[in-house]
Parts: structure tokens; sequence; C-alpha cells
């Protein structure tokens, strides 16, 4: 195959206040043939994304090239001519963002944005780049691909939108493209379908690719080859069979060790029965709830349907599904930001307010929320004291010596050092700040967290880290997790129960072990056998399934009459799964599925 990109001894350093160069990438070398994969990982700090733009003949503002060259068919795209670099980029070398909800503008049509690059660098007229788009939208097994075009970003699914990132980008048929993390945010089948589009396209297309993860599970599904980085190095190089099947160096094997075994019974902690009550910490008793008011005052479009969750005190619950199935949506009744239509929320037994306008100051210290992006949720204009000694002063009515000694002890609690006190947001990494949101949760000395999604932007190793902190904590404090996450690996390791919700309704739910053990409601199954791992080979292997065929690459649906599920499950009855509510079936020791079909059908 032919070298379409030379990466030869590229260093690139920060300015600093006296201008001195603080070195970032520290001389890293590989090539990209054409039809091939190379991905770029590492944890968060190693220079993947730097090293990746530089593709682009780009560094981010504060950084510059100090040696090397990047050489796109043997022409240097650093010392390249500003216009020349223009014309490059978008044209000849394409980027793919990790966010696809904050690439595409909501106020544009889909076909006018993934048209736009190719019009404007006159590589085809309007009406050839609509074709075109067309073309790309069958190749990425989108819905309705003649029509697709017309419809605008929030009328489409994440994975969707993700999948139309892509098309965006290969509209104007580039020779390269980096891809800057674009499953992580997305839930297990929805990785699942993008990947598979993403692998199919670059094969037809013939084109070449930059992938930059930190998740070697979704790496040994789509690299040709991998380079390891580590603050700016390279620790190993090598074919994807290699590198996972053989890891050389021991950082690549602590990469290894930090991605979750694929989640099964017995990987969860013991429960701790010392913090045990009477009533449970936290309970949510048949809840309907959802979006918008119609004149009788039911929610416009209903999100969650008699939905029933009991969180014991120092327990933690999980609550898995995909994107659209009402995870955050019960979050938010529970913390009651979204007053729920039907239903109670009751706080150690009492009844809480649906709203938390209505709701004591001492009960919402008791509940507190935990947000998926630390980015958006902390006040960049804030230091970290600051930060954590608002719910102390609000909350517990400390001031002065006091409140400065308790932020202390909160840092300690999160491990982070006591100086970061001083600190504002931007000078923190990812980890750091999502420990900062975990202490300004705790500060409150809450019964129970809500996390939603806490560690689902963050790279395999620091996540890690996140979940020892947090099973410490429970152990420490008796709090209680209300743990919401598409990761069942994540879950299946740190949770005591499992909620599994689809379109709104618990179709399963139990202890972890009863929950990852056969029998299984569909979706779950579906949910197990979607999650990626640790071996090259799998993606084919398990597009071949029946779950796969059936169940990926559907949209949820919310439904008010049947099984919401239906036209997505493998074991659906046409005329009752369709238009009957499904029964629950007890299966014992609090094991309940909610399913037309017998617990011997499960089994098979």
């Amino acid at each position: 195959m032919s070298i379409l990109l030379e990466v030869d001894d590229l260093k690139i350093s920060a300015r600093r206040d006296d201008e001195s160069l603080l070195p970032i990438v520290k001389g890293v070398s590989f090539n990209v043939a054409r039809g091939e994969v190379v991905a770029l990982i590492g944890e968060s700090g190693s220079g993947k994304t730097t090293i990746a733009l530089s593709a682009l003949g780009y560094t981010k503002p504060g950084l510059e090239f100090v040696g090397g060259e990047v050489r796109l068919e043997g022409e240097d795209v650093i010392t390249m001519a500003a216009e020349k670099q223009r014309a490059l980029r978008g044209r000849r070398v394409a980027y793919l963002a990790q966010s696809a909800a904050a690439t595409f503008n909501p106020a544009l049509t889909i076909g006018e944005q993934v048209t736009e690059s190719c019009v404007l660098h006159g590589i085809m007229d309007q009406e050839q780049a609509d074709e075109r788009a067309e073309t790309l939208y069958r190749a990425l097994e989108l819905p309705d691909p003649d029509r697709l075009g017309k419809r605008y970003p929030h009328q489409v699914s994440g994975g969707q939108l993700q999948r139309l990132m892509a098309a965006m980008a290969l509209c104007g048929k580039p020779d390269l493209l980096v891809l800057d993390e674009p499953t992580t945010a997305l839930d297990v089948t929805t990785q699942i379908e993008v990947l598979k589009a993403f692998k199919s396209v670059i094969k037809q297309e013939g084109s070449a690719a930059i992938y930059v993860t930190h998740d070697l599970s979704v790496v040994a599904q789509i690299a040709d080859h991998i380079v390891v980085l580590y603050a700016g190095e390279t620790q190993e190089h090598g074919t994807a069979e290699q590198v996972i099947s053989q890891p050389g160096h021991d950082y690549t094997r602590r990469l290894m060790h930090a991605v979750r075994p694929p989640p099964a019974a017995g990987q969860g902690d013991e429960k701790s029965e010392e913090h045990q009550r009477e009533a449970p910490a936290l309970q949510v008793q048949d809840i309907t709830a959802g979006y918008g008011r119609k004149q009788n005052g039911a929610p416009a479009i209903i999100v969650l349907r008699d939905v029933s969750v009991s969180i014991e005190r120092g327990h933690t619950v999980g609550v898995i599904g995909e994107s659209g199935c009402g995870k955050s949506t019960l979050a938010r009744v529970m913390a009651g930001l979204l007053p729920a239509s039907q239903g109670q929320v009751l706080l150690d037994g009492d009844n809480l307010e649906p709203a938390l306008q209505k709701r004591a100051r001492s009960e919402l210290q008791k509940v507190q929320f935990v947000f998926q992006m630390a980015d958006t949720a902390l006040n960049p204009r804030q230091r970290i004291d600051h930060i954590l000694g608002r719910p102390l002063e609000f909350y517990l009515g400390l001031k002065g010596k006091e409140k400065r000694r308790r932020v202390m002890e909160l840092l300690d609690m999160v491990e982070l050092p006591q100086d970061f006190a001083g600190r504002y947001p931007e000078e923190l990494s990812g980890g750091q700040k999502q420990r900062v949101n975990l202490a300004r949760a705790l500060a409150a000395s809450p019964e129970v967290l809500l996390c939603d999604e806490v560690i689902s932007a963050l790279d395999s190793i620091v996540g890690a880290n996140v979940i020892e902190l947090l099973k410490r904590l429970r152990q420490q404090t008796g709090v209680s997790f209300v743990f919401i996450s598409h990761d069942l690996s994540t879950v299946a390791s740190f949770a005591d129960e499992i909620v599994v919700l689809y379109a709104g309704r618990v179709v399963e739910k139990g202890t972890t072990d009863y929950v990852l053990s056969p029998p299984y409601h569909p979706y779950t199954r579906l949910l197990i056998s979607s999650v990626p791992e640790l071996r090259v080979g799998w993606l084919e292997e398990t597009m071949q399934t029946q779950e796969a065929q059936a169940g990926i690459d559907r949209v949820v649906r919310l439904t008010e009459v049947g099984c919401p599920f239906f036209d997505r499950c493998p074991l659906a009855i046409e005329g009752t799964c369709d238009r009957e509510t499904a029964p629950i079936r007890d299966l014992g020791n609090g094991h309940l599925i909610e399913c037309h079909r017998s617990e011997e059908e499960f089994r098979h």
C-alpha cells in the first residue's frame, strides 16, 4: 500500500510566560498508508490530539512546531503556505471532533451542513454534492437517505448525528480522516454501528484515518496499526494484533489492565449492611414523567412510565440503557429538577415534594447531583476553594477557618493536593475537574449522590481511579449512589443492583449478579453482547449474532401500546408484543423481567 502520511520526528512545544519552551510532543514518528487506520492511544495529556491535528498543519493556541516534518504525499504540511493549508483542510484532510452535537448548527438542515465544505472548496456544485451526500448516507447505513438531508440535527439520534459528521468529513472525498474520540460518548449499541460504518466507508473510499482514542477495546476493532503514547513520547508501535496480543511495554500493559472485563456476574463489591436503616435512602414509586404540558396537566411527551426504584443506604444502583431511554430524566425526577406528573419520591421513607423549589433546604442537602460534564458544571471564573466553599456555607453554615479546614478535607477526600484550592478549573485536567465536581457534591454531606455518566468522557485509567474513589467514599461515609451509565462494564464492577431502562420502562431489575447471569431480558442480552471485547475481530463476529442483526441500528421509540422493544427483539411475538403491555415476571431473589416470554424461552 502506498504511504499517504509520514510523521517524522515531530516535536511540538508550549511557550511559557518567560518565553522558554516546554516540550509537549517529543520526537514522534509513524506512517499512514492508504486504506489503513492508525490509532493513537494513551491517557489524557499524552499528546494524542496534538499529534493528530498536526496532519492539518495546525496546533492549538500557545503551542508551536519546533522540529520534524508531517508530509502528506511527500509535501510538508507544517511549512506549507497558509493559503495552501486552508485549501488542504477539509478537502484533503478532514477532521471529526468528539462531540457531534457541538459540531452541527441547530438552525441549518443536515444536508446544508454535510455538503457545505464540498461546495465551498469548489469540488462539486450543489446538485452533485447532494447526490454525493445521499450516497454516503446509504454507505453509512443511515435511515431514509433520500429525505434525511431535509431534517434538522435535533430530529436524529446521537449515533446518527455521529455518522452524519463522518458524511460531512467524507463529502469532499478527502485522502485522510482525523477521527478524535468519535465514539467516546456513545452507548454500546450505537458505538458498534458507528464503528462498523466508519470501517466499511474507509475501505470503500480508499481513504486513510488517524483514530485518536483512549479506549483499547474500540482500537482493537478498527485499527490496523497502533501507536501507544505517554507524555508526548512513543512507548510502543506495531500492528493491532501484535500490540493487543503481545504488548511489549509496561505502559501498554497498564492501559490494558485498566480496560474492564466484559460485564458478568461476580465482578461487583461485597455489599455492606453497615449503614442500613429501616427505610431506603431514596425511593421512587410508580413514577410517570415527561416534557411539555397538555391542557389536563399530563406531559405532552411521556418519557418515564410507571418506574419504581429503591436505593438502600450505602448501596449503589446502576441505571443502564441507550440514549433516549430515560436514564437522565429519572435522575432529574429524583433531584426535583423535573417534577413527576404521577407517583412519589420518598427520602428516608418521607414523601418529597415533586419540584425542588418546594423542598426544604435539609431535603435538598441530602440528594446531590454530580453532572456529566465537569467543564460546564464548574464556574470557570471561580477558584476551587470558592466552588467547594459555597455548599459548605449554604447547607452547613460554615465560615472562616472552619470552612477552609473543610475545603482542605474535601480535597484530601477526592485525592487532590491542597494547593489546588487556589486554582481555577481551566488549570486542571479532565479527571481532576471531575474530582472537584464530586467534592462539591460531597461538601453538602449528602445521603444520596446522583451520578450522571460521570466517567464517560474520562480515559480508562482516570475513569478506573474515579470508580475506586467512589467505592472508598461509599465505605467511609455510607452515601448511596444512583450511577447512570451506558458503560455496562463499569456498572458491573460498582453497582449492587442494576435497573435496565428501555424507552422509559424498567424492563429488568435485580441484584447485579442476577441481572448479569442468564436468563436475561432480550434487551439486556443485546446490551451485554454489544460491549466491545479486547480482541481483534470481535466486531465482525458480533455483527453476525441474532441480537445484533435484530437490535442494532434502531432508534429507541417511546410507545404507549405494547412493548417498546418489539421492533428490535429477536424473540418478539407478532400480535402480542406489539399490542399488549408485557407482564412482570418474578424470577425470585428480587429479579424481575418485563416480557411476554417465559423463563425457559429467555434461556435459549
